[in-house]
Order: C-alpha cells, then structure tokens, then sequence
C-alpha cells in the first residue's frame, strides 16, 4: 500500500505522538500515488499502516481510525495522549474528500480568540485543522511585521507605523481596513515575537500540506499617506479610516510593497486574502469604481506575485445589500479573470449568497458556515440545517471547491463545528445516526446511553434552532445585554426549558459517577449547557423584576443568578476572564506593554471601543467568570436599584458609563476554582423547578 518514505510523514509522525502517546511506535507512514487527496489505511497485528497524498489526508485517516475502531475523537477539549495501549485491527480503508478544501478562520478569530496565543496554543490548533481536513487556513499571524517594513520603505518612522497599526488585540480589524491608531501603540516587542510566530505557524502548515492564505492590502493607509494622495475617508461603526482611490498609482505601489514584504518574511503559496468593502461603503458611489478597485488590488498582489490568487469574503453582499445590487456585484467580480479569485459565502449555513449571485458568476467558492460571532459563548445551532445546506450547495451547477469554518471565534458549540468539518470527506445523510456516534467518540465511549439521551435533548431545544438568525443581536439574551428601562433584552425561546434542564442534569449525573470525565469535553460541555440554562433562568427572573417594578426582593432573586453562574464557571479555566487577561500580558515587555495588553484584553468583551460610544458595546459578550458576577451583575444591580427614580435611564447611563471605566482600570477579583461537577449539581438543585413554567 505504501509508495515509499513521504515528505510530510515527520510532522505527522509528530502529531501522531501528541495523540497517541507511546502508542504511536505502532504507527506506519508513507506516500500514495495519485491526483488529488487521498488516504487509504489497515491495522494488523498492533500496527496501523496509513498511506496517503499528504499530510492532512494522512491525518484525516487517522482521525478516521480513531473514531471507528477505537471509539475516540480528538476535540479541542479533549485530554491528550488518549487513552490507548494498543491500536485494534482494522480492514482496509479508502478515502477521497468531497470537495478540494477545507478553509478555516475569520480575521475576526485572531481577535476574538488566538490574538494571545503561544506556539502551544498553535500547535495544538493545528494539530485538530490536520484531524479535522483543513488545508488552507487564513495566516493572519505576524502581518504587522509586514506592514511595518512596507511602510518604513515608503518613508514612516516606527512611532508612525506602531501608532496607525494599534492595540495588538485590535490588529484584524486594523488588517480589514476597519480601524486605525486604536487601543495602541503596538509594543515594539511585540512585532518581533509574532513575526517569528507567524512564521513558525505557517512552516507546520505549511508541513502537512496546507496552503496558507495571508492578507493584502485593502486600499487602507495612513492619514500621513492618504493627505498628499487621491483618498477619501470611510467610518466602521464608528472609526474614521482613509482609503486610497485605485486610479491613484499608490495604490497599486503600496499593494506590492505590502506583498513583497511579506513574501520576504513568510514566503508564499500564491493565496491572499483581501476584503476592502468589509461592512464600508465605497468611497465612490460609481457602479463602476468597486470593478476598479477590484483591478488595482489584483495588480499591485501580481506586481509582487505573478500568480497570486485573491481570496474575497463574500460579506458586504449580505451586510449592505441595499447597495450591493446583483448589477454591482456581476460588475464587480467580472473585473476578476475567474482564474485569480475565489470567494468565501462566510454564513451560508443561514444566508447562502450562492444562490443569489449564480455561484459568483463561476468564480470558484467556498461554502462556509459562520455560527458564532464575536465570541458568544451560549450554545446555539441549527444543526439539521447543515446536511441539507451542504448537499444544496454539492449540487449546485457550480459547487464549491471548498468547505469552511469562518466563525468569529473558536471553542465554542464543537459539535456544530465537527458536523461541517465531517462534510469535506463524508456525507452524512442521518444527522440521529451522526450525533449518537458524535457523543460516543467525543467521550470515548463512556456512559454513551446517558450522554446520548442528553444530546437528544439537546438537539431538540439548543441546537434545534431551525430557520432563526443566529446573531448577537437576537440572541444576547439578558446576562450580557446592557440594562435599560426601555428595552427588553430577552432572546426567543424556541424550546421548552424542561427539556433542557433534563438534558444537563444527565450530564451532571455522569460527571458525579465519573468525576475524570470533566478534566475533558465532558467539563465544557457541562460548562457551555450551564450557561443556556442558566441564561433561561435569568430571563424569567429578570421579567420578574419588571413585573413588580424593581421589587427590592425580586431584584436581589435576579442578581443571585448571576453571582451562582460565575462561581460555576470558575471551574473551568477557558471560561474565565482571568485566564484570557493572563495569556494577553504574557507577551508584555515592561509596564507600559502591559498596560496595553491588559486595556485591549478588557476593552474588547466589554465596551469594545470607547465607553462613551455604544456602537460595539457587548458585542463579544462572554459569559466568563469574573465577569458574570461581577461586571455583568454589577451593571444589573444598577439598573435593579434604580426603578422609579426620576429621569432613570440617563442616570442609568451614566452609571454604567462609570462602571464600564472601573472595569476597563481595575478589571475583576482574583477566583477560587470548586469542583464542577458539585457546582453544577449546585446549580441545578437551586434553580431546574424554575424552568418547569417554560416559555413566558
């Protein structure tokens, strides 16, 4: 089977061992002969031999392996090496993926979750991207190294550079041409540590087989550039940027110092990504100036790159709809040969922009699925909506090259994820026959009858949510929402609670009798199920207050919600606000470095921007710990003891407008973790009857 010693068999031999441990010894690697990807395994006698195209197909064979025939899957919680001693026999498997690629990643993830990672946070994501079939990943990491040397050859000095890149938690937004000279200066340390980071991330991608896309400039300069140059200015919820015209011959210039700059660094597999109407208008209202536009970003990628292919994010036909017609659309991706573009339908799983645009006038695509935005950290999904999306999609006169995962932040609602990661290789006509298998590999197939009768009532209330918009806008639902006496931020409610509830007690039941089980998916799905519940019974109790016109006993019944929540959330690590404010000064050189970090790690799940402008505020709202009970609770006893004092929503306002600063200086209290499971039992004893009255 195999065809000799291949190039990518070190590095899979690598994540072979993280995996497996010891176990791995048994493993046996090498080349397949063929076009595309493919893979084709067989155990015998205690040793798996894999034969492979590459090393992500390699990897997918043995993700396959592991959850066939040794009942185990690699999640992102999942505790590692697992636990096997020998590897069973298996007969000979084949395998082909559906599509070309897979894509993984939004610029938003690299603020909304990696902006702080190390190379152990990297290694282990890229381990899952191999598992899981990714092959071409958006390389975000590092590019303000590239920005900084395109810039310093074009006459800026370093304290102009640093001040118009920013925070470093802010540096995507500042990529997509959103946003300049916020939340910053960039730390001068900072830009060295990531250039070598990046570079690091793209070498192990690039090692299994992957092809890297990086960015490219979106037309966005500095105000030092745009005031002697044909520009006009642009405002992204709220901050004001400069954009150069494409007729101005800068703009092609910049676009090429930019590319070669990052060529030098990184290297290149001829991939860029670029979204220069990301959620802005055009500059120019002419149909005819985003085709130019499209034209002179193309050229400057090609004066560096002659075979550069542009990556576009489909968004700003679903953002701005008004103002992208089908005319300007066409108009725009004929300005494209269909040879050099490809273009991503980032929430096809809820608005598929390929149907409406013809495929994207035959420009190879790729349907992606989106789910979660800014970093929710509810469980929400529709998940029988994704088979049949996919297969729609397939069987398009046109179907997309790839399958992706674009959501603003990752670890969150795994199975969603899984399930649309399991379309590049398989169909999946049973999403029951699925989700029972799903629950027994994700858990290594203990307690599988509990925990599949949990998921059952999981599909059938959080992860039903067939046909609902799922954005941050509809789902906030009360625990992060800003208080008002004038809005009622309750979320629908599609589902009896009682289900619900049922659903997380089982699981609860299962981490009593098996306590282990929590160090792994088991504690985040407990976790991530506590905070739905949770969320309904807040809701209740806030409507209660209401009800009674801020009730001093009904309002502290309110405010307790809040203060249980986070002493269960403390449990784990990842949902804490301790642990994502300590990986941000971790990249701190000095006191001043820190003082940034620190302000872009508080600023961004809370105010986003600035205090006084409400624009963003909440958006990536997490329900963390040190947060739920204490920035959260404290905006809500504000409002709690305010009811029937006069003029009470502007003192409200500027109520929270003080607290919002004491958060952004001050932060939250150190935590002490419990045991989850108890916490959770905790939970539900005080709090499952109340959801017995249901929807309200």
């Amino acid at each position: 089977m195999l065809s000799g010693e291949a190039q990518w068999a070190d590095v899979v031999r690598g994540l072979a061992q993280r995996v497996l441990g010891p176990v791995a010894e048994s493993v046996r690697l090498g080349g397949l002969d063929g076009e595309g990807r493919a893979h084709a395994y067989e155990a015998k006698g205690g040793v798996l031999t894999i034969a492979a195209t590459d090393g992500v197909s390699a990897s997918v064979a043995l993700h396959h392996y592991l959850r066939e025939h040794c009942g185990m899957s690699v999640g992102w919680d999942t505790v590692l090496p697992l636990p096997l001693t020998s590897l069973p026999d298996a007969p000979l498997h084949e395998g082909t993926p559906r599509v070309r690629e897979g894509y993984y990643f939004n610029f938003c993830t690299f603020s909304y979750t990696t902006p702080y990672w190390d190379w152990a946070d990297w290694e282990s994501e890229i381990d899952w991207m191999a598992l899981h079939g990714i092959t071409m990943p958006l390389a975000v990491t590092g590019h303000e190294a590239a920005l900084h040397a395109a810039y310093s050859l074009l006459g800026l000095d370093d304290d102009q550079i640093r001040s118009f890149l920013g925070g470093p938690g802010y540096l995507p937004f500042q990529f997509m041409g959103c946003m300049d000279d916020f939340a910053g200066p960039l730390p001068a340390s900072w830009i060295d540590r990531h250039r070598e980071l990046g570079a690091r991330v793209l070498e192990r991608e690039r090692a299994f087989g992957m092809t890297p896309v990086l960015p490219a400039f979106t037309g966005h300069v500095p105000r030092e550039i745009a005031a002697t140059a044909r520009a006009g200015s642009r405002n992204w919820q709220g901050f004001e940027t400069w954009s150069l015209d494409p007729a101005d011959p800068l703009y092609e210039r910049i676009g090429a110092e930019i590319a070669r700059a990052q060529i030098k660094l990184f290297g290149t597999d001829h991939l860029y990504a670029a979204d220069p109407f990301i959620e802005m208008i055009p500059i120019d209202a002419d149909p005819a100036f985003p085709g130019a536009v499209a034209a002179a970003t193309l050229a400057g990628l090609r004066q560096a790159d002659p075979d550069a292919v542009w990556l576009m994010q489909a968004w700003p036909f679903s953002y701005q709809r008004d103002f992208w017609t089908e005319d300007r659309v066409t108009a725009f991706l004929d300005a494209i040969p269909d040879d050099r573009m490809l273009v991503a339908d980032l929430w096809a799983e809820h608005d598929p922009l390929w149907r409406q645009f013809d495929e994207f006038s035959g420009k190879p695509w790729l349907w992606c699925a989106l789910l979660n935005f800014g970093g929710r950290t509810d469980p929400v999904a529709d998940l029988r909506g994704v088979p049949a999306g996919i297969d729609a999609a397939l069987a398009a006169p046109s179907p997309p090259t790839g399958i992706g995962l674009s959501m603003e932040a990752i670890r969150n609602n795994p199975v969603f994820f899984e399930l649309v990661t399991d379309h590049i290789w398989n169909r999946v006509p049973d999403l029951d026959a699925w989700l029972d298998a799903f629950v027994a590999q994700r858990y290594g197939g203990r307690f599988t009858e509990e925990l599949r009768a949990a998921w059952r009532g999981l599909l059938a209330t959080v992860y039903g949510a067939g046909g609902l918009r799922i954005a941050p806008d509809q789902f906030k639902g009360v625990l992060t929402a800003e208080p008002s006496y004038t809005r009622t931020p309750t979320g629908p409610l599609w589902y009896d609670p009682a289900v619900l509830a049922r659903a997380w007690e089982r699981m609860i039941e299962v981490a009593e009798r098996d306590p282990g089980l929590t160090a792994g998916p088991l504690g985040h799905d407990l976790a991530e199920v506590g905070i739905a519940f949770m969320a309904r019974v807040a809701d209740s109790r806030y409507l209660d207050v209401v009800e009674s016109d801020g009730d001093p006993g009904q309002a502290d019944r309110f405010l307790k919600v809040f203060e249980d929540l986070d002493r269960m959330l403390s449990c784990r690590p990842e949902y804490t606000f301790q642990h994502w404010e300590a990986k941000a000064v971790s990249w701190a050189d000095g006191p001043a470095d820190a003082a940034v970090l620190r302000d872009n790690a508080r600023r961004i799940i809370t105010v986003w921007g600035t205090s006084e402008s409400p624009l963003l505020d909440d958006y990536a709202g997490r329900h963390w710990a040190g947060l739920m009970g204490g920035y959260y609770r404290d905006r809500w006893e504000l409002w709690a003891r305010g009811f029937g004092r006069p003029d009470a929503e502007a003192e409200l306002g500027e109520r929270l407008h003080e607290r919002d600063e004491l958060f952004l200086r001050a932060g939250a209290p150190p935590l002490t973790p419990g045991d989850l499971a108890t916490e959770s039992r905790n939970l539900f004893t005080a709090y499952a009857s109340e959801l017995d009255r249901g929807a309200r």
